[in-house]
C-alpha cells in the first residue's frame, strides 16, 4: 500500500524494523495465537478497531497486521510505564489530547483514510477497565466522514504479559481478527448527529465483543450478570481533566 504521502521514508524504515523485531520478541515473551488472518484486507482505506485493556495493545496490532499502521491515541497514556513510551515515539502516532476537541488529530486521521491508509484507534478512549465500555464518539465520526470500512480485532490476555514474565512464564495471548464491516452514514447536526454517532459507536463495540471472552464483554455481553457487573465502567474518568492531570495504574 502506498503511504508516501503521509509517512516519511525514514519513518517507514523504522516501522519496517519494528515490525520485523516484533516477531522474535513476541515469540520470546508470549505464547501468541493469531486467528482470522484471512479477514485482513489487502489494502485500505481501513479503520482497525479493538478492545483496549492494556498498554501492550498497540504493539499487538503491529505484530498481527501486515501493513504500516497509523495510530490515533492518547498523548499521555495513564496506564503505561514511562519506559514504554519510547515505542510510540519511534513508531510515530497522531496524539489525541484529553481536554480538547482533538480536531487536528481527527483531521489527520481523515486525511490518512482519504489517501487509502490504515488507521488504528481504540474506540473506548483508554484502558481504565478490563471489560468493554461504550465507544467515545471519535471513531464513529471518522467512520462516517471517511466512509471507510472497519476491521474488528479482539485482544485477549494482554494484561497478563508482564505479570507472567515476573513468574518466569510466557502469557498465552490471542489476536482475533473479525470480518470487515461498514461503512456507516449519518445525517443532521447537533444532538441528532451525536445520537447517531453514539449508536454507531455501540455497533462498533458489538462487532468487537464476539472476539473476546464472554466475561470481558462488559456492556455488550449476552450475560445479564456480566452487564450488571460492568455498570459504572462507562464513566469516562478524565472528562474533566486536561493533559498533565491524567493519572492511572499500570496495566
Amino acid at each position: 500500500m502506498e503511504q508516501q504521502k503521509f509517512t516519511s521514508p525514514g519513518r517507514r524504515f523504522v516501522r519496517s524494523f519494528l515490525h520485523w523485531l516484533s516477531h522474535p520478541v513476541y515469540r520470546l515473551v508470549t505464547d501468541l495465537e493469531i486467528n482470522g488472518e484471512e479477514n485482513l484486507p489487502k489494502s485500505g482505506p481501513l479503520i482497525m478497531v479493538g478492545n483496549h485493556f492494556s498498554f501492550v495493545d498497540p504493539a499487538s496490532f503491529v505484530r498481527a497486521a501486515p501493513w504500516q499502521i497509523e495510530f490515533l491515541g492518547g498523548a499521555q497514556p495513564p496506564h503505561a510505564p514511562k519506559a514504554s513510551l519510547i515505542l510510540p515515539f519511534l513508531w510515530g502516532y497522531h496524539p489525541l489530547y484529553r481536554g480538547t476537541g482533538a480536531k487536528d488529530s481527527l483531521r489527520a486521521g481523515e486525511g490518512i483514510l482519504k489517501q487509502g491508509g490504515i488507521l488504528a484507534i481504540f474506540p473506548e478512549g483508554g484502558n481504565w477497565a478490563a471489560v468493554l465500555r461504550p465507544a467515545r464518539p471519535g471513531t464513529a465520526f471518522l467512520a462516517v466522514r471517511s466512509g471507510a470500512p472497519l476491521l474488528p480485532v479482539g485482544l485477549v490476555g494482554m494484561t497478563e504479559v508482564f505479570p507472567s514474565l515476573k513468574r518466569g512464564r510466557r502469557a498465552k495471548i490471542q489476536v482475533n481478527i473479525g470480518k470487515p464491516f461498514g461503512p456507516y452514514k449519518a445525517e443532521g447536526r447537533g444532538q441528532k448527529l451525536r445520537d447517531q454517532l453514539d449508536e454507531i459507536g455501540h455497533d462498533i463495540m458489538r462487532h468487537i465483543a464476539p472476539l473476546i471472552p464472554q466475561d470481558r464483554r462488559g456492556h455488550y455481553s449476552d450475560d445479564p450478570a456480566v452487564r450488571e457487573a460492568a455498570k459504572g465502567t462507562e464513566i469516562y474518568p478524565w472528562a474533566d481533566k486536561v493533559e498533565g492531570q491524567v493519572r492511572g495504574v499500570v496495566r
